[in-house]
């Protein structure tokens, strides 16, 4: 056979050659389906009403037992010979042909059956050839059974390369989707994009009808549906949430392979603590090989090993469990998901600090200095006022000296949270040096900005700050005019101890 032939060209071959080099009038290919544990009628050779009465038609693998008895074992070959089974009691049509029987104590009889086992090289089954009708009208002599059983260990080797080159194309899918993941991973920074490239990746080349990629909330545990294909990503939003404690109890060494997790259905229930699952599978099989209702899932992972989501697999195209080859893709797929994830927080959080301090998260004097100068510049145009004041912490150096700068820095983000719980809408809070900050209030009278200050000072607690107020255009129309009036407000209110200063 040509090296590019598909498999049903390989088992038309395979019965063709049997019936016109061998003598057989008949020849049927049964194919293991190991989705189904079942042996299907995939191509009949010869008889049109055995063609009619046979193809598509399936026995399942222990239905096949009783004609593969060793009683009925010649040479290889199974022989069974009439009256030596009751085919009375067989829940699958079978086929008689219509001529009488053969002449002689070896003629064939059209109840006489011949089966000959392909085998894989590792010893499983790989299908049943069944031959009928033998053009000499003789039931087959040794030497014969030799040749049959030779003819079908290379049948056997040509459904087994079959096989394999497909796989083999899958796996080149596999990689090339891989290959084109990797190559978004610097180009595409939104790590939804990348996510989306994943899933789409694993339907692609592993068969994975469903594909569902989700993050892990920080704090709660949440698992945030980010990334779907087959799933609509809008659906998945509305079901209850499901938590990464509630399966933490799936990520078991029983049932990992490559990195990833296969749990049967049972197990999965006794572990996972929700009250639904998330999903029931439909394209399920039957048989040890089958997927029935199977949960896979592969633990989104940075650099540290702390899981930051998830990346679960669904619905196989082939109803088949993935193959160890199958699941290392899968993993290198959540490991690009995973970088990708990674790589994005780690570009948000070098664009936050642009901006931010990194401490307390408030915006920094860069984007203060920015914020003061366009404030000034809308107020003077438009005829707006705001107000700017800036504050300290008090007693913030005796407090790094007498208990260390974890304590300071404590302090100061007890402080940038109180600042940003006390602001209106449309205001905003700077941290501007070590303990000083600054905050824009727009469009502020002097009785906002006392409100603001009050509702800061009651929430502070045991953190004390002094404050300094200054308006614009009311006391100065330029950016450092109006910062020296508040610096000077804030110096006063310190010297004085009075907590809060106004400019005039």
């Amino acid at each position: 056979m040509r090296a590019e032939a598909g498999l049903q060209e390989i088992l038309d071959a395979i019965a063709r050659v049997i019936s016109r080099a061998l003598g057989f009038r008949t020849v049927v290919v049964n194919l293991y389906r190991p989705a189904w544990d079942d042996f299907c009628v995939t191509t009949v050779y010869g008889n049109d009403d055995a063609r009619v009465l046979l193809l598509g038609q399936a026995r399942l693998y222990d239905e096949w037992a009783p004609l593969l008895d060793r009683r009925f074992e010649r040479r290889g070959a199974y022989v069974v010979l009439r009256g030596d089974y009751d085919w009375s009691t067989d829940r699958v049509r079978t086929f008689v042909p219509s001529a009488g029987p053969g002449a002689g104590e070896d003629g064939w009889h059209p109840e006489d059956a011949l089966f000959l086992p392909m085998r894989h090289t590792d010893g499983h089954l790989l299908g049943i050839l069944s031959v009928d009708e033998p053009v000499s009208g003789r039931r087959p002599t040794d030497d014969e059974l030799d040749v049959l059983v030779a003819l079908a260990d290379h049948a056997a080797l040509a459904v087994q390369s079959a096989q394999e080159a497909a796989d083999a194309a899958r796996h080149r899918v596999a990689l090339e989707r891989l290959l084109g993941v990797s190559s978004r991973l610097t180009a595409e920074p939104a790590a939804d994009e990348i996510l989306r490239a994943v899933c789409s990746g694993v339907r692609d080349a592993l068969g994975f009808q469903n594909v569902l990629a989700a993050l892990r909330e920080e704090g709660t545990g949440r698992l945030d549906p980010r990334a779907a294909v087959g799933w609509r990503i809008e659906e998945v939003a509305k079901r209850p949430p499901v938590y990464w404690q509630n399966i933490a109890g799936l990520i078991d060494p029983e049932f990992e392979t490559e990195g990833c997790y296969l749990v049967p259905n049972e197990e999965a229930h006794r572990r996972v603590a929700i009250d639904r699952e998330p999903y029931v599978s439909e394209q399920n099989g039957v048989g040890p090989l089958a997927w029935n209702h199977h949960w896979l899932l592969v633990p989104l992972r940075d650099a540290e090993g702390t899981v930051i989501g998830v990346l679960w697999a669904d619905e196989p195209q082939d109803r088949l469990l993935p193959s160890q080859e199958t699941l290392q893709a899968l993993r290198v797929f959540a490991n690009q998901a995973a970088a990708a994830v990674t790589a994005a927080a780690r570009l948000n959080e070098v664009r936050f600090l642009a901006d931010h301090d990194p401490l307390t998260r408030l915006l920094n004097r860069r984007a203060f200095v920015e914020r003061l100068d366009g404030e000034v510049a809308r107020a003077m145009r438009y005829g707006h006022s705001f107000g700017l004041v800036l504050c300290d912490l008090d007693g913030f150096k005796e407090l790094n000296d007498r208990f260390g700068h974890p304590a300071g820095d404590e302090a100061l983000q007890l402080f940038a949270r109180t600042l940003q719980s006390g602001l209106r809408k449309g205001d905003e809070a700077f941290r501007i040096g070590g303990d000083e900050f600054a905050l824009v209030l727009a469009e502020a009278s002097e009785a906002d900005a006392r409100e603001v200050v009050r509702r800061i000072v009651e929430r502070a607690g045991s953190v004390r700050a002094s404050f300094g107020v200054a308006s614009c255009p009311d006391h100065a129309s330029d950016s450092a005019a109006l910062f020296r009036l508040a610096d000077a407000a804030l110096y006063e209110a310190k010297r004085r101890g009075s907590g809060l200063q106004f400019v005039g």
